[in-house]
């Protein structure tokens, strides 16, 4: 899209920022080909655009983390990071994605404390490979890589209160966990092993990334995982009945979306022989699992 899409003369943009600075929050997303940006169509353009900036921060973080800079390089550039924001704050914003950030803190009242989480998050990634944390860690780590971004989310799309909150607790480790248990193999490769190393001491896994993976009791650490993530899912409904319905449809069909993807997977199972066969939901199975998201 281009800068003359989003306005015309006298008419008002979304959140009020330049054409050229929303034009990059979209491009950005839309060049990451993830289909996040098709699932954020059905929110009305300010909306819309708020959530671009929540990617887009999130996506430039990422590949701060996941870069190829040594380790020292990648942590103080994330920590730089955690300035950027506190400047926000302030009011003070130097290039495209800040200031579109800075409109979408100041309409929504996005919290620091998120923002400051993802980074952490990114930092517990670019600081040491994970390698078999013990649970605490894990579930921090998903805190702050995914929920802290629930909690972003749910004020973007409406509903402010606690117990949106609580859907952003239970949906963002939901759809952590999944993502964990279906790039087990892809991390491996990274050198990295997200699984808890209780469990894996439990099934005499060893705590190598590359030798967990023909591991026998790899199955049994996935499965017990993989009800854990269904637990929180169901949580994560339960939890949107007591929230605005309108506000709550796209956190819906994001979990939806991925309930899909756990329950292929726990089809699929944790062999070594299909750890690198990502399981394929239709979308069809997607709108099955979101019309079952409304039943009690």
């Amino acid at each position: 899209m281009t800068a003359e899409d989003i306005q015309t003369h006298d008419k008002p943009t979304p959140l009020g920022c330049d054409p050229a600075d929303l034009a990059w929050v979209e491009s950005t997303v839309k060049q990451a080909g993830t289909s996040f940006a098709a699932g954020m169509r059905i929110l009305p353009p300010m909306r819309r655009y708020g959530m671009y900036a929540i990617y887009a921060f999130c996506r430039v973080v990422d590949d701060i983390a996941d870069g190829s800079a040594p380790m020292p390089e990648r942590k103080a550039a994330l920590e730089t990071w955690h300035t950027r924001i506190a400047a926000l704050y302030e009011g003070e914003a130097q290039d495209p994605l800040e200031r579109v950030l800075l409109a979408t803190i100041r309409f929504f009242s996005l919290r620091q404390a998120d923002f400051d989480a993802v980074i952490d998050g990114m930092i517990m990634d670019a600081e040491n490979t994970i390698v078999a944390p013990d649970e605490k860690t894990l579930d921090l780590y998903c805190d702050r890589v995914a929920s802290a971004v629930g909690r972003l989310s749910v004020r973007i799309f409406g509903d402010s209160s606690d117990e949106a909150d609580k859907v952003a607790l239970h949906l963002g480790r939901a759809l952590q966990l999944t993502n964990i248990l279906r790039d087990i193999a892809e991390d491996a490769a990274r050198g990295r092993l997200y699984l808890p190393s209780d469990l894996l001491n439990r099934f005499n896994v060893p705590l190598d990334p590359v030798k967990a993976l023909s591991a026998p009791g790899l199955e049994d650490v996935a499965r017990i995982l993989a009800a854990r993530a269904q637990d929180h899912f169901r949580k994560a409904f339960a939890t949107m009945r007591n929230c605005q319905p309108k506000a709550m449809l796209p956190a819906r069909i994001m979990g939806a979306s991925y309930e899909a993807i756990l329950v292929a997977l726990r089809k699929r199972g944790w062999a070594n022989n299909v750890l690198l066969a990502r399981p394929q939901t239709s979308t069809a199975t997607k709108l099955l699992w979101l019309a079952a998201s409304y039943l009690p």
